[in-house]
């Protein structure tokens, strides 16, 4: 295969770092460090926006054939994770949080582990695609990380308009 970017192995490491950002995150709200919170959602939302963006685009579609109507679950998937995003970003834009609004921060964060735990086992059946589909895979994930689109601005803009 002529790639020049593997589309499963970036596409595993990308799951690493947001379930490291994730981890990350929630340690910072459980302590109520603002400040690193928003730190890593900022790291997060950069990560993410290519990542999400490659997936619904490209990779989604073509595991359809695979996964049927259940790729429709991981769009819905992907709109809880964005609405999570923005209620981090709201809470973080306050100077300090309640005990509930760390708690509850800390909660939706973790249970966005779920997704890239879901999520990442989508590489399982991307190793099932021809050398054409992954060339094209790789091409488009390529395309997604250099346009670079944070998550947020993706989600309100380019995907909002499909």
């Amino acid at each position: 295969m002529a790639t020049t970017l593997d589309p499963i192995a970036e596409f595993r490491e990308d799951h690493r770092k947001v379930r490291d950002g994730i981890l990350a995150i929630s340690e910072a709200l459980t302590k109520k460090d603002i400040a690193k919170a928003r730190e890593i959602l900022g790291v997060l939302n950069e990560l993410t926006g290519p990542h999400f963006r490659y997936e619904e685009e490209n990779l989604y579609p073509a595991l359809r054939k695979y996964l049927g109507e259940y790729v429709d679950q991981l769009y819905k998937e992907h709109d809880n994770v964005i609405e999570t995003a923005k209620v981090c970003v709201s809470l973080l834009a306050k100077d300090s949080l309640t005990d509930k609004e760390s708690q509850d921060a800390t909660n939706a964060a973790m249970q966005m582990l779920i997704h890239v735990s879901n999520c990442d086992g989508l590489a399982i059946l991307s190793e099932r695609f021809t050398a054409k589909e992954m060339d094209a895979l790789s091409t488009s994930f390529a395309t997604s990380r250099k346009a670079g689109v944070p998550l947020l601005d993706w989600a309100d803009t380019i995907r909002k308009n499909k």
